[in-house]
């Protein structure tokens, strides 16, 4: 595998931290576990859905929590009284923790268990004075929302 040095980047860029360290962490194998398996879903220009297969987990099992711009789930087995004798056992049902990078202006909207599968909303709410703007020449208003271009 290749390994790439971003050092020129630290050096040279003010602000991109951030951005090269996900590029190092992309580069570690060991960088994100396969359990439990997910999916991550566009589902139009700014909402997406993250769905995590979690069989066996119960909603208070299961805790949900954002950082800053990290979306991290935490499944927690509570442990069985009494011992069961298991001929086959194929249903995983150990503890994980997944954590995701979000974007920014990414924010968790809401989240359902509905049969074995967490699905999580996110939805991306850039503010208004960061929206693209257009500067009007010689207009009475200097400027103008590109949204409101259209109306």
């Amino acid at each position: 595998m290749r390994t790439y040095d971003f050092s020129p980047l630290y050096r040279s860029a003010i602000g991109f931290d951030r951005l090269a360290q996900l590029f190092n962490d992309a580069q570690r194998a060991d960088a994100q576990p396969s359990y439990p398996p997910y999916n991550i879903e566009l589902i139009s220009e700014d909402k997406y859905r993250i769905t995590m297969a979690v069989a066996g987990f119960d909603r208070s099992e299961l805790e949900i929590e954002t950082e800053r711009s990290t979306l991290k789930i935490t499944g927690r087995k509570q442990t069985e009284e009494g011992q069961r004798n298991f001929l086959h056992r194929g249903i995983a049902a150990r503890d994980f923790e997944h954590s995701f990078q979000l974007a920014d202006h990414l924010r968790v909207t809401g989240a359902q268990l509905d049969n074995g599968l967490l699905n999580i909303e996110l939805v991306r709410e850039v503010p208004e004075a960061l929206k693209p703007r257009k500067i009007l020449i010689d207009g009475t208003e200097n400027l103008q929302l590109l949204d409101r271009k259209a109306a």
